[in-house]
């Protein structure tokens, strides 16, 4: 006879909210695992009433939606929980901003009003900075890159070394002419020297092709071998328009519906 858990069952839950949230700094270097168990105590400093799955290990009923890679910035990760009790969203907002730490910051929390959410996340936009690489040579490899029908490169996963496409999934891409704020003059600069700027659109497939997939296929498609390790910040994830290209934001279904 199989064994019940003891005690009474968890509380159910009466509200969904839906989480963005920026990794900035040095907390980019932070692993998901990490924001897992950071994010969990601050849930209970600032007191959610989080519901939680049943069974002889309960867990807070917590849904991650494609975490950005280790050492990669975002501006746009999001999350989902269940609470047993019904909440303001912008108090539980403030109140998990202020229970993590300085880097790892909540942008805006909405009550989960409309289905299908991890469904809506079909693209990410990238930036890319490529400190000691000339603007005009990025613009000539990824000239090179996009014209290509196929971009094979490799990566070690958990099953072994996978050889897939990384050119399919990029949507758009562009070398942009902008100033990083590092050092002034004409053209983005690091520390004085040359710091090409990529901005791309990639549509999420499986297996996930990343930013840094992406570098491989310039260097091995187009000889683009950056001097020092580049700095990848998500702009954005969402809806993608398959025509123009745009990343639309996810959480636009829940506020129109909130707004009814």
């Amino acid at each position: 006879m199989a064994r019940m858990p003891e005690g009474p069952p968890p509380e159910p839950a009466v509200q969904r909210l839906r989480l963005r949230y920026a990794k900035r700094g040095r907390l980019r270097f932070a692993s998901h695992r990490d924001f897992q168990r950071s994010f969990e105590r601050a849930l209970r400093r600032a007191d959610v009433p989080m519901a939680y799955s049943a069974g002889f290990s309960p867990h807070p009923r917590i849904s991650y939606a494609n975490a950005a890679p280790t050492g990669a910035a975002s501006e746009a990760e999001y999350l989902e929980i269940a609470v047993t009790r019904r909440c303001d969203p912008a108090r539980v907002r403030t109140a998990l901003d202020e229970a993590l730490p300085p880097g790892l910051d909540v942008v805006e929390v909405v009550e989960a009003r409309t289905p299908g959410f991890a469904e809506r996340l079909e693209a990410s936009v990238w930036r890319v900075e490529l400190p000691g690489v000339a603007p005009d040579d990025a613009a000539t490899a990824l000239a090179a890159f996009l014209a290509a029908s196929e971009v094979p490169v490799e990566r070690l996963m958990k099953t072994g070394i996978r050889r897939f496409d990384a050119r399919s999934a990029v949507v758009r891409a562009e070398v942009r002419p902008e100033i990083t704020g590092d050092v002034p003059g004409p053209g983005p600069q690091v520390e004085g020297g040359p710091c090409a700027i990529l901005q791309m659109v990639v549509r999420h497939t499986t297996p996930a092709v990343r930013p840094d997939d992406v570098l491989t296929g310039l260097r091995s498609h187009a000889h683009l071998a950056p001097p020092s390790s580049p700095r990848m910040t998500r702009l954005a994830q969402g809806p993608l328009d398959e025509e123009g290209g745009a990343v639309a934001d996810p959480l636009t279904a829940d506020r129109d519906a909130d707004g009814v």
